[in-house]
């Protein structure tokens, strides 16, 4: 499963609740044995992975 969600008047950099969200739903789906392959913050610029930043 991939999540993503927007930043549409700030940065794309993850906040401590998107930082803490994303380790509950990898949690979540590790329980269910369904894998977090990414969450994506974006907006209008640019986004955030944080599977490409090596945070999964």
């Amino acid at each position: 499963m991939t999540f993503s969600h927007n930043h549409p008047t700030g940065g794309f950099d993850p906040s401590p609740s998107d930082i803490s969200i994303t380790a509950r739903l990898k949690a979540a789906g590790e329980i269910m044995g369904v894998e977090l392959l990414d969450n994506i913050i974006f907006n209008r610029t640019g986004y955030f992975s944080f599977l490409e930043a090596g945070r999964l």
